[in-house]
């Protein structure tokens, strides 16, 4: 788990850096619009909102809280992976090492039984 940890953090520095960065010196909307216009941008936003999708499920799993699990989705819609690392150093911080609980949250009692 420490690497998990490790991993996760550099994940939530690297894309806070490059999240700053990108506000900072870029133009969301017309930047955007540049992509939308390339269909290699087309193919990389449905390959890149087809992984959140994908990440969210877990999260949607592992979550008790359908207020908590709103927050993380919503957040993972709008700052990527921003939020996935973010959510991974979350739930290997608060699985206290336990790999089960780190995977399956809530649902580790019941997969055990």
């Amino acid at each position: 788990m420490k690497t998990t940890k490790i991993v996760a953090f550099l994940g939530v520095v690297a894309m806070s850096a490059v999240l700053v960065y990108g506000f900072g010196a870029g133009d969301f909307f017309s930047d955007g619009a540049k992509i939308l216009e390339n269909p290699w941008g087309i193919v990389s936003l449905v390959d890149l909102y087809t992984g959140f999708v994908l990440f969210s499920l877990w999260i949607i799993y592992r979550e008790k809280n359908i207020f908590a699990i709103f927050i993380w989705v919503l957040a993972m819609m709008i700052l990527g992976f921003f939020t996935g690392a973010l959510y991974v150093l979350y739930a290997a911080i608060s699985s206290k090492n336990d790999i089960l609980t780190f995977f399956l949250g809530y649902h580790k009692e019941n997969v055990i039984e």
